[in-house]
């Protein structure tokens, strides 16, 4: 399993540099970021893909005034060719993973801490009390095994695929509880969010964008924790 760090931070860090001025990615960009990695495209791809993005860029500006790259949607149309590009070319080839790269960053005691600090934020939620007090629980239970394991390689990826089911359900539960006029609105900010760039993503690309949005907002509407690993505390 690769450093789960590495794909949201290599990938902010190379279209800040391409831009050439700090801009810190939207909640639109991360939803981006998410969709990419939930595809499996690889994170060679989406950095090809961004520097693509801005080449093509940078040669229509010498001809003429453009305006600034602001959102890392521009790059999506890139970025997808850039993965077809890439696996044709690994056809055949198996990836390699060293034991440093499985284990950077996951540490157990960190990984127990973070799905405790989880439970104790489901604790306090005052929406779908009764799925949230299950996903807590649940969380506990995964932290006090994972915790107790003696393997020096615990297996990282079934827990995350574990964790990605818990936040699907736990989703689905504020979905139901929410009021409907909240739901609107958070639709209709992605909505406008995601226009600008409507013309350089595919329609079910567009559909996940959105989606991930969504579920972002209506977690940090209800002041609620992401579960993956990708939302460790790096601290």
């Amino acid at each position: 399993m690769l450093n789960y760090f590495n794909y949201f931070t290599e990938i902010e860090e190379c279209f800040q540099k391409r831009r050439g001025a700090l801009l810190l990615l939207s909640t639109l960009d991360w939803a981006l970021i998410e969709t990419w990695r939930e595809a499996g495209i690889p994170l060679e791809a989406a950095l090809r893909g961004i520097d693509a993005a801005f080449d093509k860029y940078e040669a229509r500006q010498k001809r003429g005034r453009m305006r600034r790259i602001n959102g890392l949607a521009w790059c999506a149309q890139a970025v997808m060719v850039a993965a077809e590009e890439l696996r044709e070319a690994a056809a055949g080839t198996a990836p390699t993973t060293t034991a440093a790269e499985r284990e950077s960053g996951f540490e157990q005691e960190r990984v127990a801490a973070h799905l405790e600090a989880a439970a104790t934020a489901l604790d306090a939620a005052t929406v779908a009390p009764e799925a949230c007090a299950a996903t807590a629980g649940r969380l506990r239970e995964l932290g006090t095994a994972y915790g107790s394991e003696n393997d020096s390689t615990p297996d990282l990826e079934a827990l995350e695929r574990t964790l990605t089911v818990l936040e699907e359900k736990l989703f689905a539960a504020l979905t139901a509880a929410a009021p409907e006029e909240l739901l609107v609105g958070l639709k209709e900010h992605a909505a406008r969010e995601l226009a600008p760039y409507r013309s350089r993503m595919g329609a079910v690309q567009l559909r996940q964008v959105e989606r991930q949005f969504v579920q972002k907002q209506l977690l940090v509407h209800y002041n609620l924790p992401r579960l993956s690993l990708f939302y460790m505390s790096q601290q």
